[in-house]
């Protein structure tokens, strides 16, 4: 064998040694890899087919999720790309929010009715889960809180403020030119007058009634428990069917899984 041969040989066998050497860390990599996938969904287990969607904050219409204020949109937009993912057995909607407009709410509902077409669709209360944001969880399939929740306040309110003695001592002075009577109703520079307030508690009135049947209507709440308004703490909502069931979040995510195991055998 002369010196060329030599090298050759010597070359061959480092290449086959590295080729070797490759594929054993390849396969190292692939058994890391899948013990990551077995620890990954040994950890994830309780939660696995069950999305939890937050709507955490004073609700609005818009698509807003700053932790303060919570648009319609963004919640509406995630319950129907939950309700429409294939891997997505259940929903829990964890709600701790004081309510908002009640015109946010009427837009989350009609997500979460698509939603909960679909597969089921549980509500978790936090902290606090009144008036929309109550009205928005009358609609789930079932709703868990907390014994210390504070939900209920199931009503409408319109606030109006008036600063005219306080601009008149101060020496301020408001012309207004307007086109109707009511253009410039609820300026805090002047009363209001008493058809103004006949006018707005009339849409007070229309609003509150909406909002009292349907809850009503999803329920089986009896209207004299909740038409004063007051907030209702969990432990005492349950005894009014306020909400079904004393939980924290895991309960409501292991009841979903439960209501969601029910559908798939009904079907």
């Amino acid at each position: 064998m002369d010196i060329f041969e030599e090298q050759a040989t010597v070359s061959h066998k480092k290449s086959h040694s590295n080729l070797k050497l490759a594929l054993g860390i390849v396969a190292v990599l692939i058994i890391l890899a899948g013990l990551l996938i077995v620890v990954y969904d040994l950890k994830n287990m309780d939660t696995r087919g069950v999305t939890v969607i937050r709507m955490e904050g004073e609700m609005a219409t818009g698509n807003i999720d700053d932790g303060t204020t919570v648009g319609s949109e963004a919640v509406g937009n995630q319950l129907r790309d939950a309700a429409d993912d294939p891997l997505v057995e259940a929903i829990v909607l964890r709600v701790n929010s004081p309510g908002g407009t009640p015109a946010a709410a009427q837009e989350i509902i009609g997500d979460l009715e698509y939603a909960k077409s679909k597969k089921p669709v549980v509500v978790s209360m936090g902290d606090m889960a009144t008036s929309a944001a109550y009205y928005v969880s009358a609609h789930a399939d079932r709703i868990y809180a907390n014994p210390d929740t504070i939900t209920g306040s199931v009503g409408v309110i319109w606030k109006f403020s008036d600063i005219s003695s306080w601009m008149r001592n101060e020496g301020y002075n408001v012309s207004v030119v307007k086109s109707g009577s009511k253009k410039d109703m609820g300026s805090t520079s002047r009363p209001m007058t008493g058809d103004e307030e006949t006018y707005a508690q009339n849409l007070v009135d229309e609003s509150f009634e909406a909002f009292i049947t349907d809850v009503t209507t999803e329920r089986a709440i009896a209207r004299s428990d909740v038409e004063d308004g007051r907030v209702i703490r969990g432990a005492d909502a349950l005894k009014l069917n306020i909400v079904d069931e004393l939980g924290n979040l895991n309960d409501a995510i292991e009841g979903a899984k439960k209501l969601a195991a029910s559908r798939s055998r009904s079907s």
